[in-house]
């Protein structure tokens, strides 16, 4: 786990982005418990400068973040403290330009934006002003889409809108880090919320949208799995409740959660450690060599098969998360 960010414009790899806490842009405390470290990471986060923030706030919020980020970067000048992957989530394209302008040295804080409500009709608009912010920024500066819009509901226009926003990401896929679903707003369409002991993939109408996502970007993109509400409680309920979905998320293709409060940071992080029996068959399939007469054999602890040309993809993502979150014990 690094402390402080390299210099240069190191790759980052999609899933470094794992736990994604959202903190409404004018709370004046995050960036406190950012530099004193107490908030327990390894996490990525996002400022929210959207529905988090009133529209009469958006001026002050605005100030706020800028001053954040140039906050961080003369701490970090001072004194090392893990420095997690910063987002500012923001309301349209021009916000995004003139955020970034403002920053001045903040900007070398600032790992990338967040759309939201992502859709053809505002692709072009954000795509033009990442293009532009590339050309000024001394690193990569990534982009984070958020699948959450109306039309992606409506069967008429879900399947073509979506193959449509593949395609204009494809063209810069290299600046988009993660490909990130709106559940809860989906979820307003309908007037459904589900309880700790239940997961989205119970409501059927959602689970169809979040499938047809998985299957048209997570072949090539890391898609993150939708925010869960739950924080706290009398008991520890609601951790299992954020473990089922966890499990669901990755099951389904989803990897990384948004999260809402510092406590469900932890059981994030849990849940995207690598078991020891996946990790030692990750290992095996990816030492099988292309030139063997056999590209099969039983899992390290013999209770099930693995094949290369089956499961390359899946022990590649396996190691991947192994080297950033670690192996359970």
């Amino acid at each position: 786990m690094m402390d402080q960010k390299p210099e240069g414009s190191r790759e980052l790899s999609p899933y470094e982005v794992g736990a994604l806490l959202y903190a409404p842009a004018n709370h004046k405390t995050v960036i406190d418990r950012l530099i004193a470290e107490e908030i327990q990471g390894p996490y990525s986060l996002a400022l929210c400068l959207e529905d988090a923030i009133s529209d009469q706030a958006v001026d002050e919020a605005e100030q706020l973040v800028i001053d954040s980020l140039k906050r961080v970067w003369r701490a970090a000048a001072e004194k090392v403290f893990y420095l997690p992957n910063i987002f500012i989530r923001v309301r349209s394209a021009e916000q995004m330009k003139r955020i970034f302008e403002r920053l001045a040295q903040g900007c070398q804080m600032l790992t990338g934006f967040i759309a939201p409500k992502f859709s053809c009709g505002c692709a072009a608009s954000y795509l033009d002003a990442l293009a532009d912010i590339q050309e000024k920024a001394e690193h990569r500066v990534y982009l984070m889409p958020i699948l959450e819009s109306q039309d992606l509901i409506d069967l008429k226009t879900r399947r073509s809108h979506l193959c449509e926003l593949k395609e204009r990401l494809d063209a810069v896929k290299p600046s988009i880090l993660n490909v990130r679903v709106g559940g809860n707003d989906f979820c307003k369409e309908f007037g459904v919320r589900r309880r700790w002991g239940e997961n989205i993939y119970q409501i059927s109408c959602i689970s169809n949208v979040l499938g047809d996502i998985i299957a048209c970007f997570g072949r090539e993109y890391v898609v993150s799995g939708p925010v869960w509400e739950y924080f706290t409680g009398p008991d520890e309920s609601w951790k299992e409740g954020l473990r089922r979905e966890i499990r669901l998320d990755m099951l389904n293709g989803f990897v990384g959660k948004t999260v809402i409060h510092p406590n469900q940071i932890p059981v994030v992080n849990e849940m995207l450690r690598v078991s020891q029996e996946d990790y030692e068959d990750a290992m095996g399939i990816l030492g099988m060599q292309d030139d063997e007469q056999v590209l099969v054999s039983k899992s390290a602890g013999g209770s099930r098969m693995n094949e290369f040309k089956t499961h390359e993809k899946w022990a590649q993502k396996i190691l991947t998360l192994a080297d950033i979150y670690g192996v359970c014990p």
